[in-house]
């Protein structure tokens, strides 16, 4: 008889930590890929034109470290901004989450930009960039990579600077931050 208890005990917990856990970026980047007020591109580092550049030590290092990005766009309209503040509002509580670090904020003319990295402080399994504009809609970009560390994203920005990428292969997501 006690082990009939203990079982269905084992078994609510296990079902109210499966349901009250919350989505993860990973959940909703793949939910709302098909959603047509979004835009989503992944972006592999190869596709940079990094490697033809003419690259310091730690560039070349901060190259190494970084695996992809994955962008998710939503482009806010007349005709959308009630779902633009709910899937705003579902973001935000997403990166609420403890997982993430912040790492910091920002205000620019586009709009408030925040970055967050999800691993340990000197081996970064992830860096998640959000940005939102009341006017155009918000961008989420996760970098994904092995062992990123903070001071590579600098020296990521350095070495694309150097290369000769000009923004192909992002098609309505350039329009987007453009326009």
């Amino acid at each position: 008889m006690n082990r009939i208890k203990i079982s269905l005990m084992i078994t609510c917990l296990l079902g109210l930590v499966a349901c009250s856990s919350t989505q993860s970026l990973q959940e909703y980047y793949v939910d709302n890929s098909s959603n047509p007020n979004f835009l989503t591109v992944d972006i592999p580092v190869g596709i940079l034109d990094i490697e033809k550049a003419d690259l310091k030590t730690e560039e070349r290092e901060a190259l190494d470290s970084l695996d992809k990005l994955n962008i998710l766009a939503f482009k806010k309209s007349d005709a959308n901004g009630a779902e633009y503040e709910v899937e705003r509002t579902k973001i935000k509580a997403i990166l609420k989450n403890s997982k993430f670090t912040e790492l910091m904020r920002m205000n620019t003319e586009y709009g408030k930009a925040t970055i967050k990295y999800m691993g340990d402080d000197d081996a970064i399994d992830e860096v998640i960039i959000y940005g939102d504009s009341k006017e155009k809609g918000f961008i989420v970009v996760r970098v994904l990579g092995d062992d990123m560390n903070p001071a590579h994203l600098v020296q990521f920005i350095k070495a694309l600077e150097k290369s000769n990428y000009k923004g192909e292969g992002l098609g309505e997501l350039g329009e987007f931050l453009r326009g």
